[in-house]
């Protein structure tokens, strides 16, 4: 999905491939979002790099303490994570920003395997309900037994599954942040819980 551009980017190589992971490799928080956006890390190559859901998540972020800068544009910025690394449960832009259940499906592996590398890990923050049920489809896939009945998204849930603890927190898309659904002080709650939580 490189071909489809939009005005102020029609000049630039769109990465337009499946995106990888980003951040710290030895972190214990990982956030799982929904998949990349069409203008954003599918031009960029780099999770929630390069548009408005991106601009928000990284000043918070950088708020507590998680990243290098406050803003990511592009690969070669010099953004750095410490102790936090990103990922999505899709890993290519979807159409019109919704994946279907087989894309889902065919990219979890991904996902799972991730998580069995990211060793240090404790705490995983779903990012909506498509990052928490992607998450908890992740552990169960490791063998992880979920919690009977399966825990249900909201802003600010929070469960035990051992060995991790899961957090939700409202996707930081500019449907959620234009409209106030989710402020920058709801959202860098949710993360500086996930310090805490990492830290313990």
């Amino acid at each position: 999905m490189g071909r489809e551009k939009v005005a102020r980017f029609r000049d630039r190589d769109y990465w337009a491939k499946p995106v990888p992971g980003f951040g710290d490799p030895a972190g214990r928080i990982l956030l799982v979002g929904l998949a990349p956006g069409a203008h954003g890390s599918n031009r960029t190559g780099r999770m929630f790099t390069g548009d408005g859901s991106g601009d928000f998540l990284y000043a918070a972020l950088h708020a507590v303490g998680l990243a290098s800068a406050p803003v990511a544009r592009d690969r070669a910025d010099g953004m750095q994570l410490t102790d936090a690394y990103i990922s999505a449960v899709v890993r290519c832009a979807p159409p019109a920003n919704r994946p279907t259940p087989e894309e889902r499906d065919r990219c979890l592996p991904f996902l799972a395997r991730e998580l069995t590398l990211l060793r240090s890990v404790r705490v995983v923050v779903g990012l909506g309900a498509f990052g928490w049920d992607g998450a908890l489809r992740a552990l169960a896939a490791e063998g992880i037994v979920l919690p009977r009945p399966r825990p249900r998204f909201g802003h600010g849930a929070e469960v035990r599954i051992e060995p991790y603890t899961v957090l939700g927190a409202f996707h930081p898309s500019q449907q959620n942040t234009f409209t106030g659904r989710l402020t920058a002080p709801m959202f860098e709650a949710v993360l500086r819980r996930a310090v805490e939580l990492a830290a313990a």
